[in-house]
């Protein structure tokens, strides 16, 4: 198998790299700028997005995981590891739905044992973290992870949400919001719960020039409940005869719906998906950018909308709600506003009192770029992020011989 390479931890996600998970590309990208070079697993490979923004510095730099485990099985060793993996599983969370866990988890060891890592940073408390779990419990490979929205706030188990935390050498969540919900909900293991802001290369924005007799109202996100497009439509119908233009880009379930809604409002667009790159130039045209979040009847919710922090970085005003992590990003006042969620008649007074005094749009938006300055530059972040898994032990290589005692035992 070779000799370890000595990287200090390697990454592990669900799927690699995601259109809809730019800021996780942005932040492996920056590890590696910052001289941490970790190699980066995936359980699926998310061949079915769009890839044309992804940047050429990540071709290759995945090791996929097997769709089937079939051959894995064929060997004694794997087989027998498995059957007593499966048992522990059954024993833990009562079923074998999630055995899959434990193939993975056994055909990840010696993948890491070849490369001399002994620590793996997941996002997400879902697929990937519970791999990490299987990883810790079957061989010895302590791991951290980072919290984001519906993985903490619409979890299936909260007892499996526990077990996560408790095994984690570290748990980073993405908004002092979600720090208090995890150390409320879990007070036992609330030392090990951290913020570390998502981060965006703010370089790539450029500031703002709209067009004063046509501004542009932009929104982009998932065509789901809690963007709370639905809103955003409703107070455009609402701002009269004033001539304007709302652009929701994205793409998703409420596609249908919001067509719908906007119908005969020529001025209104559901764009369907765009490119990163078309986004940044949507950005440098507009004039406020919306996303009235919403929380969602089954308690889903947006947490740290990396779009905002895009719209922030191109000097845009943000109307938005007060939901989770928001008002960390779009000071109420001073960056943008915030209104309550399904408030139509203040949103749309909101967006009337920006596109009718483009001098204070352009101030508050001003406002918006030197606190993502402060807080979201990726530099920054990535910084944070270090310190915190080194905290957590990812730094620590020190051969502990697991590999040999998995399979041999």
């Amino acid at each position: 198998m070779g000799q370890p390479t000595g990287q200090p931890f390697a990454y592990l996600f669900e799927r690699f790299p995601s259109f809809t998970q730019t800021f996780c590309f942005r932040e492996v990208l920056e590890m590696r700028r910052q001289s941490v070079v970790a190699p980066i697993f995936a359980i699926r490979d998310p061949s079915g997005e769009p890839r044309q923004d992804f940047p050429a510095e990540l071709d290759g730099l995945t090791t996929y995981l097997p769709a089937s485990f079939d051959e894995a099985l064929k060997a004694d060793a794997f087989r027998r590891a498995a059957r007593r993996g499966i048992a522990d599983l059954r024993a833990l969370w009562g079923d074998e739905q999630e055995k899959r866990r434990i193939y993975e988890a056994l055909w990840l060891a010696p993948e890491l044992r070849r490369r001399g890592v002994e620590h793996v940073h997941v996002h997400f408390a879902g697929i990937a973290a519970r791999t990490a779990f299987w990883l810790k419990r079957l061989a010895g490979i302590r791991y951290s992870f980072t919290a984001h929205a519906n993985d903490i706030f619409c979890e299936e188990s909260p007892e499996r949400l526990e077990m996560l935390i408790r095994e984690a050498e570290v748990v980073v969540t993405v908004s002092d919001f979600s720090v208090r919900y995890l150390q409320e909900r879990f007070p036992a293991h609330a030392q090990k719960v951290r913020r570390v802001y998502n981060g965006i290369h703010l370089e790539r924005f450029r500031l703002a020039d709209p067009n004063p007799s046509r501004p542009l109202i932009l929104a982009v996100g998932r065509y789901i409940e809690k963007k709370g497009f639905l809103d955003l439509i409703a107070a455009c119908r609402q701002l009269g005869a004033r001539p304007f233009e709302c652009l929701i880009v994205g793409q998703g379930p409420l596609e249908a719906e919001l067509r719908a809604a906007a119908e005969d409002d020529n001025r209104i667009q559901i764009t369907g998906p765009r490119g990163e790159e078309e986004i940044i130039a949507l950005l440098a045209r507009a004039s406020v950018f919306a996303l009235p979040c919403i929380n969602e009847q089954a308690g889903g919710k947006d947490n740290l909308p990396t779009v905002i922090m895009e719209a922030m970085a191109a000097g845009l005003p943000v109307v938005s709600t007060p939901i989770a992590g928001v008002p960390e990003m779009t000071i109420d006042g001073e960056t943008g506003f915030l209104v309550p969620e399904h408030d139509v008649e203040a949103l749309t007074a909101r967006l009337i009192g920006l596109l009718d005094d483009p001098e204070r749009a352009r101030a508050m938006g001003a406002a918006g770029r030197k606190r993502c300055e402060a807080l979201f530059a990726t530099e920054r972040t990535t910084q944070e992020l270090k310190a915190t898994l080194a905290s957590g032990g990812a730094f620590n290589v020190k051969s502990k011989g697991w590999w040999s005692r998995i399979f041999n035992r």
